[in-house]
């Protein structure tokens, strides 16, 4: 168990392969870890593509 609502279980194993099931609510994103880092890569592009690009602040000397 992961928390009060994840299952984890052992589904099969063959040789130095095991299967997982895993039993999760519908609110609770379940992925392999490479699926996972290509969605989190996906939200950036896409992030970096609708934000406004910045524009620096120059202050200007008041000395002079």
């Amino acid at each position: 168990m992961i928390g009060d609502e994840v299952e984890v279980i052992i589904v099969d194993v063959r040789g130095d392969k095991v299967r997982l099931g895993i039993t999760a609510p519908k609110a609770i994103s379940v992925h392999r870890k490479e699926v996972y880092e290509a969605i989190q890569r996906e939200k950036a592009e896409e992030k970096q593509q609708t934000d406004p690009p910045v524009k620096p602040h120059i202050q200007k000397s008041s000395t002079g």
